[in-house]
């Protein structure tokens, strides 16, 4: 049975996430793992399988949150769909494929990797600058190899890929409500070909006794989208309504202390 404080924990996290997710149009992903992966070593679970079972947990965990944006995005006619179609196979083919390279890699070198890529986006997001770029947006093939490595990066540090394709969007002089909600709609098809992958490729790991399948840890799953779900359109107003270049500074500096918390717990 789960502990009160486990609940109350994945609650307010499904809540947090939800938000951002509609806002910023990233998974939640950032947040989540080192979150997670802080949780299940605090109630035991093997190192050797904690960041993985942390980032299977989050990219589940993402589905309902990614879809909640995604149809309030729609709603405000925010996705560009002809961009999203286009992407789509590179995304799920990503996505899917970088789910079992994961399961090949040590908890070390994910806990570092993420770190990094952590690193990376919250320097981005706090030095808020606005790539400048005179192009459109490429031909259908590129943007077919585009959407593959945003899946295969998110995928493998379990994010919505919302860091990567958002300044992606506005450097190739998309709207910035636009790339935000086109950016939701390619996570939930990253989240989903993601939980696939962690799904199969963690199956040895499977203990039904614990709710654990795959690399999922179930329980976890279905609070943290019971709250997202609601979440989601929150922040998707808030998009509209609010400036978001101090938030994202603050998120920014949020997701490096994690991070950087998470490397410490893990190594």
């Amino acid at each position: 049975m789960l502990a009160y404080e486990m609940i109350l924990a994945f609650l307010l996290l499904g809540g947090f996430v939800g938000v951002m997710a509609g806002l910023l149009g990233i998974g939640g992903g950032g947040i989540m793992v080192p979150v997670l992966t802080s949780l299940f070593i605090y109630h035991g679970v093997s190192n050797d399988m904690v960041v993985h079972l942390a980032l299977g947990t989050s990219m589940a965990s993402m589905v309902v949150t990614a879809l909640s944006s995604l149809r309030s995005h729609h709603a405000k006619r925010g996705v560009l769909w002809s961009v999203v179609k286009a992407m789509l196979p590179g995304v799920l083919l990503g996505a899917f494929a970088a789910a079992f390279v994961a399961s090949l890699l040590s908890t070390a070198f994910l806990a570092v990797f993420f770190a990094a890529f952590m690193l990376f986006v919250s320097i981005q997001m706090f030095s808020n600058k606005k790539p400048k770029s005179d192009k459109g947006l490429p031909s259908n093939a590129r943007l077919f190899f585009v959407g593959g490595g945003i899946g295969s990066i998110s995928s493998l540090v379990s994010i919505g890929g919302g860091s990567l394709m958002v300044p992606y969007f506005v450097w190739r002089n998309v709207d910035i409500k636009q790339a935000i909600g086109s950016s939701s709609a390619v996570g939930f098809f990253i989240s989903m070909a993601g939980t696939i992958g962690y799904l199969i490729s963690g199956w040895e790991s499977t203990h039904e006794e614990a709710f654990v399948v795959g690399y999922i840890y179930w329980p976890a799953v279905l609070l943290i989208s019971a709250v997202s779900f609601f979440t989601a359109p929150l922040g998707v107003k808030l998009a509209y309504r609010i400036p978001v270049a101090n938030l994202k500074k603050i998120f920014g500096l949020l997701l490096f202390i994690l991070s950087i918390k998470m490397l410490v717990s893990v190594l």
